[in-house]
């Protein structure tokens, strides 16, 4: 880009030659630190001219220093870029990959990072925050400006086993995780870095109960975490239910019904 192409005493020439500049870069959304290192011999006052094309409804704020275009409404590139390191996740991820059919009512992001719920374009945004060494599995969907990260299949279905409370429904999540596809040795990892004994105990049991093609490395995995502390089978049921000693597990949800839930009615 020639220097002086875009400068003007004349605002409304500067604000036309950033709009030019956004569109020729194929920049939707950005920060202001990206841009300035973009246009590295830069527009003078270029905070205040990003500003200026906000207020005329030309640029929207989406927070302090991160911008897109007026009409930019995807909502997986905008979460991931209101956080550092973020990636789509649990539910929000459950429904991208295929998983589900249910949309939750709000995006959930992933990140090692802590940052308090909020709302941009009147779409709800959950951060779950995650140890670093908890953190994997982390792929990127989409292209260009509009690329966003996410969770894979086999760690979108360990997170939500972590936390159901943020899957959607528990029947769904055991749904999704015996009747698709997975990559065992994914899971085994996977489970491992989240050092859940509790999960990892009912992921086996339903692994095996369901005869669930491929994961006998797994379920032998999960076997060597079984600890002496009863599980219940769902997290959010009543302590009641059929005891499963070699799993030590406590099935409040029968085990005909899990069955059913995992296709594989007796």
């Amino acid at each position: 880009m020639a220097s002086g192409t875009y400068y003007s005493k004349n605002m409304n020439q500067a604000q036309l030659g950033l709009l030019m500049a956004l569109k020729e870069y194929e920049l939707d959304i950005f920060t202001l630190e990206e841009v300035k290192a973009l246009f590295k011999t830069g527009f003078e006052k270029l905070s205040g001219l990003i500003e200026n094309l906000v207020h005329k409804g030309l640029l929207a704020r989406i927070e302090r220093g991160k911008y897109c275009r007026t009409a930019f409404r995807d909502e997986n590139v905008i979460g991931t870029k209101l956080i550092a390191d973020g990636a789509v996740a649990y539910w929000s991820a459950l429904n991208l990959h295929g998983f589900t059919d249910q949309f939750p009512n709000k995006i959930f992001i992933q990140s090692p990072h802590k940052k308090a719920g909020k709302s941009v374009f009147k779409v709800a945004y959950k951060f779950v925050t995650l140890e670093q060494s908890k953190i994997a599995g982390i792929i990127t969907a989409g292209q260009g400006n509009h690329a966003f990260h996410m969770t894979d299949k086999e760690k979108t279905i360990v997170d939500c086993f972590d936390r159901p409370e943020y899957s959607g429904g528990y029947e769904e999540l055991i749904t999704a995780f015996t009747h698709e596809p997975l990559d065992t040795l994914k899971l085994i990892e996977y489970a491992g870095r989240l050092d859940n004994k509790a999960v990892i105990k009912r992921m086996g049991y339903l692994a095996e109960l369901t005869q669930m093609a491929g994961a006998e490395k797994f379920i032998s995995f999960a076997r060597s975490q079984v600890n002496d502390t009863f599980t219940l089978i769902d997290p959010f049921g009543e302590n009641s239910g059929e005891f499963i000693m070699d799993w030590k597990l406590r099935l409040n949800i029968p085990k005909e019904n899990l069955l059913r839930i995992g296709g594989k009615d007796e």
